[in-house]
C-alpha cells in the first residue's frame, strides 16, 4: 500500500460510522482506498508533493451516501420534465402546464411529475375533464408522486386506445366513469404504459418497472441519448454526495448501458441493478436471467445480484394490500400481485440460487405475505444470511414486527414518505388507513427497537433525491396526533441508515459504508457541521466534495 496519499481531507468533523473509531480529524486516500483515518498530525505524515489536500473547513466528513432505493433511468428522464411538486389548485396547475407546453412545442406528450392526489382540491380528484380544460389539443399525462397513479386528458387516452377502457391485469386499473368512458385516472403501470408510450422515449425508461422487459426497435441514436440521460442523472447523484445507488427496477438494457458508460468514462457512482421478477414470468427466468446477469455483472462498481418484485401498489390509489379493510371502503383490502403460494415458490427458488430478494410492500397485508415467503424459503432451503428486504413497510401489523429480526429481513424505508412530511399532504392517506393503524405506520423506531435492520432512501423520483433533505425529514417528522409514539431515530442512527446500512444490505460492509483504512474511498465532505445545526436546517448543509472510488466526482 502506498505511503504517500493522493488525497488528504483535513480540518473536518469526521464521522466514520466505525464503532471502533467513531471520530477523527482527517483521512488519507491512496488510489481507490482509504489508507489512514485519525488525527491531523498522523494523516499529514502521508502528504507528498503530489498530494491534494482538501480543507473541510470544520464541516462533517462522512462515508459517501448510499441511496438504497431509487429508479435511476426514470429519475434521470424526469430531470427535464415538468415538476408539479407542491402545486395546489386548478389555476396553479393550469399555469404550470401551459407555461411548460409553450416552452416545449414539439413534445408529443406533455408529462408532469409529482402531482399530489389532492392537487385540484382536498375533496375533488383529478379527471380527464380537468386536464381537457387546461390543454385539450395536446396529449397530457400527470403522475402522482408515487408513480403508481397518473391522470391523462382525453386526447392522450384516445391516442393510447384506452378511452373506452381495457383489461390491464390484476392490481392495475383504467378507472371508468359513469358515462362508460375512462375517467382519466390510471392505476399502476399496465394502465399507464399505453399513454406514456406516446412520449419522446416511448416510455422505455419505465420498462424496468413495468415489465422488466427490453425496449424494441432501439436505434443507435436512441441508445446514445439514453446513455447521456443516465450520465446526467448520475452526475446529479454525485452532486448530492451519493457514491452508491441501488436501483429498484431492472432490465438488461439498463445494465448494458451502465456497463458501456463504465468502460467509456467510468461510472461516477457505484450502481446496483436487480432482475425484476413479474407475476407473468416463468420460474426458470431466475436461473436463465437473474443468475446469468449476476455472473456477468459482478464488480464493486456495477453489479446485478438481487431480485426485485412488487407485492402491492399504493394506499392512495387503493392498490396497497391490507390485513383488514380500508377504513373508507368496507369490503376492500386490496389485491396482491402474487398469490402466497406463487410468491413462496419464487422466494424459495431465488433463495436456493443465493439471490437476495427485495419486495415492494406498502400495506400490512403485503408485508405479511412477503415475510411469509421469506419464512417459507428458510424452511425449504435452510436458514442463511440472506438479508432479504421489504421495501417501504408503510404499515405493519403488530404481530409481524418481531418477524423482521427473526427472519433477518431488512426494512427498507423512506423518511420523505410519511404524510405530513417533506411537503406531502396528510390526506387521503390517513383517512384511508384509519386511525387504528396510525401507530403502525412508518414505524421506524418500533422496528429498530424490535431488532430489525433498517436502511433509509428516497425512492427517487417518487421523492426528491437529496439525502440531506431526506435526513432533515427524518429528524423533523412529527406525530399525527398528540400522545402518539415518536418514531424518529437519532441523528447518528439516521446517518448510519444512509451509509453503513446501505453497504450492509449490499453485502459490502467489509469494504465500504465506513471510513476505515483498507476500505474503498467513498467519501462526502459537507459544507457544515451536521451535529451543530438545528434539525430543521439540515437540508441547508450541502455537499462540497464527493469522492467515489478515490476519484473526485463532484466539487461545489
Amino acid at each position: 500500500m502506498s505511503t504517500q496519499a493522493d488525497i488528504i481531507i483535513r480540518n473536518g468533523k469526521v464521522l466514520t460510522m466505525d464503532d471502533a473509531n467513531p471520530r477523527a480529524e482527517a483521512l488519507a486516500i491512496a488510489g481507490n482506498k482509504i489508507v489512514a483515518v485519525g488525527s491531523e498530525a498522523d494523516v499529514a505524515a502521508l502528504s507528498g508533493p503530489a498530494t491534494r489536500v482538501i480543507d473541510a473547513g470544520g464541516g462533517t466528513v462522512l462515508p459517501g451516501f448510499n441511496e438504497a432505493h431509487l429508479h435511476i433511468f426514470g429519475g434521470s428522464v424526469e430531470l427535464s420534465e415538468l415538476s408539479l411538486f407542491r402545486v395546489k389548485g386548478f389555476d396553479a396547475l393550469k399555469q404550470k402546464v401551459l407555461e411548460y407546453a409553450a416552452a416545449n412545442p414539439d413534445l408529443a406528450l406533455i408529462i408532469g411529475q409529482s402531482a399530489d392526489y389532492t392537487i385540484i382540491s382536498d375533496e375533488e380528484r383529478v379527471t380527464r375533464h380537468h386536464l381537457d380544460a387546461i390543454l385539450p389539443d395536446r396529449p397530457l399525462l400527470i403522475f402522482a408522486p408515487d408513480h403508481h397513479t397518473a391522470w391523462a386528458n382525453t386526447i392522450a387516452l384516445t391516442r393510447a386506445g384506452i378511452l373506452e377502457g381495457r383489461d390491464v391485469g390484476i392490481g392495475n386499473e383504467i378507472v371508468m366513469a359513469e358515462d362508460g368512458l375512462a375517467s382519466g385516472e390510471l392505476r399502476e403501470s399496465n394502465a399507464i404504459r399505453p399513454v406514456s408510450a406516446l412520449g419522446k422515449t416511448g416510455g422505455r425508461e419505465m420498462l424496468g418497472v413495468g415489465t422488466g422487459g427490453e425496449p424494441e426497435n432501439i436505434t443507435a441514436a436512441d441508445r446514445a441519448a439514453d446513455k447521456e440521460v443516465l450520465k446526467q442523472g448520475m452526475a446529479y447523484c454525485a452532486s448530492l454526495g451519493l457514491t452508491s445507488i441501488q436501483n429498484m427496477d431492472g432490465n438488461l438494457y439498463q445494465l448494458e448501458l451502465m456497463d458501456e458508460i463504465e468502460k467509456e468514462d467510468g461510472l461516477p457512482v457505484r450502481v446496483r441493478i436487480p432482475f425484476h421478477m413479474k407475476n407473468f414470468m416463468p420460474l426458470s427466468d431466475l436461473e436463465t436471467n437473474a443468475a446469468a446477469w449476476r455472473a456477468r455483472f459482478q464488480t464493486d462498481r456495477l453489479k446485478c445480484d438481487f431480485v426485485k418484485m412488487f407485492m402491492d401498489g399504493v394506499t392512495e390509489g387503493e392498490t396497497a394490500v391490507f390485513v383488514d379493510d380500508y377504513s373508507h371502503k368496507p369490503g376492500w383490502k386490496g389485491e396482491p400481485l402474487f398469490s402466497q403460494e406463487h410468491f413462496n415458490e419464487i422466494a424459495t427458488a431465488a433463495d436456493k440460487l443465493g439471490l437476495q430478494i427485495a419486495v415492494h410492500a406498502i400495506g400490512d397485508g403485503a408485508v405479511r405475505m412477503v415475510l411469509n415467503g421469506y419464512e417459507a424459503a428458510a424452511k425449504a432451503n435452510g436458514k442463511r444470511d440472506s438479508r432479504n428486504r421489504v421495501e417501504h413497510v408503510e404499515v405493519i401489523h403488530p404481530d409481524d414486527i418481531p418477524r423482521f429480526a427473526e427472519l433477518g429481513a431488512v426494512a427498507s424505508m423512506q423518511p420523505v414518505h410519511p404524510p405530513g412530511s417533506a411537503g406531502l399532504p396528510t390526506e387521503p392517506y390517513l383517512t384511508y388507513i384509519g386511525e387504528e393503524r396510525w401507530p403502525y405506520a412508518f414505524a421506524w423506531r418500533t422496528l429498530v427497537d424490535a431488532g430489525a435492520a433498517i436502511v433509509f432512501a428516497t425512492d427517487w423520483p417518487v421523492s426528491p433525491l437529496d439525502p440531506m433533505n431526506c435526513i432533515e425529514a427524518a429528524m423533523t417528522r412529527d406525530v399525527w396526533k398528540e400522545g402518539m409514539k415518536d418514531e424518529r431515530l437519532s441523528l447518528h442512527e439516521t446517518l448510519a441508515a444512509y451509509t453503513r446500512a446501505g453497504a450492509y444490505v449490499e453485502f459490502m460492509e467489509d469494504r465500504k459504508g465506513v471510513l476505515k483504512p483498507g476500505y474503498l474511498a467513498d467519501v462526502v465532505v459537507l459544507g457544515g457541521d451536521v451535529e451543530a445545526v438545528a434539525s430543521a436546517d439540515l437540508a441547508g448543509v450541502r455537499p462540497v466534495k464527493t469522492i467515489c472510488d478515490g476519484r473526485i466526482t463532484f466539487e461545489a
